[in-house]
């Protein structure tokens, strides 16, 4: 019989989040034991070359810590279940892009916990999910998580897991919105993790017993995590989202001129006065999109919410948000491409979408533009460090 090892946590994938996480979650690299770890990604190449370089480099303050793969990177979830083991949390943050490939293989999980007759247990032996990829996406993917058990349902792969066995395992898909943030440096062999300074992680979704587990154990080492608002998780993600756009995305369009030439900027330099507009005009329209879909109430006030996303920009004003140090270790290493990273794909998609559902054609013409200049301005760098 499997069960879940109390107060562990699996972290999936070993990613330039995941490892900003790790670090935070064993005190800045100084209690590394069997409670943290990496899972594998099922079917993922980063994580064979990790496995053939055999460790994994993280940067601290003072030097770079080499950790042996064999003892802080275990399997893919199905290969622990057939190992005998589970972590109390997995926590899932993948690029968003490869979110649907990780429900399927937690879908696969219940299936084999089912084939083993243990889905029916008092303690469940199944984790608890926490979504922590950037992006407006936890409603979604968990219409498909029920969706692909429901499928699996049909095909005679599991049995019906209503009404009593569903709702508890729905109850464990979490989101953690959070504005923690990491650097990779380098490919295969040479990658060095580079993790963010300790950033809040807000945990939402599932029901209040998981999100209060999740915290005890994920705060208890160490991290910022906290319990989110009573409020739904696509509001915290469009909160989120207000501050990643205005400091990722347009950060990425100021901080490359019209010659292709790049210079990084702390958050103090975008959030400069002779910005503000932009900013402005970017929350007016993520404001407006909300409001149709009940995201912020009919009857609040937009300046309140621009003064809520200036105060938390403005806390972390000495940062170098992400995507800018992910641009700039692109241009060194010449390998930039002209592409929108997954994480702006999942926040100005999604936007679009509901702005096109509510019929906000101003909104849909204005996030398709910001899409299209962030493509210039990457194709004119791109050109130029060639």
């Amino acid at each position: 019989m499997v069960s879940l090892i109390k107060d562990s946590v699996g972290i999936l994938p070993a990613g330039a989040l995941g490892v900003s996480f790790f670090y935070h979650l064993t005190q800045q690299l100084t209690q590394v034991d069997d409670r943290v770890y990496f899972l594998e990604r099922q079917n993922s190449s980063s994580s064979q070359s990790l496995k053939k370089s055999g460790e994994i480099a993280i940067a601290t303050s003072e030097t770079i810590k080499y950790f042996p793969t064999a003892k802080i990177l275990k399997p893919d979830l199905l290969s622990c279940y057939k190992l005998g083991f589970l972590p109390e949390i997995v926590l899932i943050c993948p690029n968003p892009d490869q979110l649907l490939s990780i429900i399927s293989t937690v879908v696969e999980l219940l299936i084999l916990i089912s084939e083993q007759g243990e889905l029916s247990q008092p303690e469940l032996p199944f984790p608890y999910l926490v979504l922590s990829s950037n992006g407006i996406y936890f409603q979604r993917f968990r219409q498909i998580f029920i969706e692909k058990i429901e499928e699996a349902t049909l095909f005679g792969r599991l049995a019906d897991l209503w009404p009593d066995i569903m709702p508890r395992i729905v109850s464990r898909f979490l989101r953690g919105v959070t504005i923690q943030t990491g650097v990779r440096e380098g490919s295969e062999g040479n990658t060095i993790y580079r993790p963010g300074p300790r950033g809040r992680t807000q945990i939402t979704g599932g029901d209040i017993t998981s999100r209060e587990r999740c915290c005890e154990i994920l705060a208890g080492k160490g991290a910022w995590f906290e319990l989110a608002p009573n409020i739904s998780p696509t509001r915290i993600e469009f909160d989120k989202a207000l501050a990643n756009l205005s400091t990722n995305l347009l950060g990425q369009l100021m901080s490359i001129d019209a010659q292709g030439k790049f210079k990084v900027l702390t958050i103090g330099e975008i959030l400069a006065n002779s910005h503000q507009p932009e900013i402005r005009e970017l929350a007016s329209h993520v404001f407006k999109v909300g409001q149709m879909i009940k995201v912020y109430g009919k009857d609040e006030n937009f300046e309140v919410i621009l003064d809520q996303l200036m105060e938390t920009c403005h806390a972390h004003e000495s940062h170098i948000p992400s995507s800018l140090q992910w641009l700039d270790t692109k241009i060194r290493l010449l390998t930039l491409e002209p592409e929108m990273t997954p994480t702006e794909a999942w926040l100005l998609e999604p936007l679009i979408r509901y702005a096109k559902a509510s019929e906000l054609e101003d909104s849909v013409n204005y996030f398709e533009s910001l899409k299209n200049q962030l493509i210039e301005k990457l194709t004119l760098a791109t050109n130029r460090n060639r």
